[in-house]
């Protein structure tokens, strides 16, 4: 259960303030009943909600694509450093999103940001072992030493990753496909054979490919086929 003016507000682009004074103008119904009391509690998913009398397409979630950009954060807020929030469209912005996962500032590519909590926990619970691919370029050749390694698994300072794809594409160019998420473990894995990381773009992850119409900082809502395919072996 949850307060009508919330729920409203969440859910569409009023804003909580802007919601609160159609209630009290009697504007909003509740399953043709009209609602009088903005805190008024309500079970979302079993009634209808209309605004002068046209009904609410009621959306609990919220399942966003993003081409994020260099220089923001993967966070919801912050105080200095600008947030992949900030690129989400105006409709979206009261939803109480966050980003599914993070990318380092200096990475692009596909990220999801979201408002269904379970839905992240099983894209990034390491029991999952959901791919992330990503497309690399380091600063000095690829070589053959560096797939087979990948492939064993390279050890870390902290931690032994687990087996992992690396596809040569080019001269200092790659696509590594790794099933876990540690700190920075892309950089420090091509570390442990001296290479620097210097462009680093996330093109995939589980079944879900980043669209090539999706600039770079655009970001949308998932398409129903997009959604299915990211929930595939979840």
């Amino acid at each position: 259960m949850e307060r009508i003016d919330k729920v409203i507000s969440s859910q569409s682009n009023f804003s909580r303030k802007e919601v609160r004074k159609m209630i009290l103008k009697k504007r909003v119904t509740v399953d043709g009943e009209i609602v009088d009391k903005y805190d008024t509690k309500i079970d979302q998913s079993r009634v209808v909600i209309a605004i002068d009398g046209k009904d609410i397409d009621l959306k609990k979630n919220i399942y966003l694509i993003l081409n994020k950009p260099k220089g923001y954060i993967s966070a919801t807020e912050d105080k200095s450093q600008r947030t992949v929030l900030e690129l989400v469209p105006e409709e979206f912005k009261e939803r109480e999103l966050f980003p599914a996962g993070r990318l380092d500032k200096d990475t692009t590519g596909l990220m999801l940001i979201t408002n269904d909590g379970v839905m992240a926990h099983n894209i990034l619970s390491p029991r999952k072992h959901i791919k992330k691919i990503y497309e690399v370029t380091i600063d000095v050749d690829m070589t053959e030493e560096m797939v087979k390694g990948f492939k064993s698994g390279i050890k870390l300072s902290d931690a032994e990753c687990k087996s992992a794809e690396l596809n040569i594409t080019g001269k200092s160019l790659g696509i590594v496909t790794i099933r876990e998420g540690r700190y920075h473990q892309i950089k420090r894995m091509f570390g442990c054979y001296g290479a620097k990381v210097l462009e680093l773009n996330r093109i995939g992850m589980g079944n879900l490919n980043l669209p090539k119409e999706l600039k770079l900082g655009e970001c949308r809502e998932l398409t129903e086929n997009e959604l299915e395919r990211l929930q595939e072996k979840i």
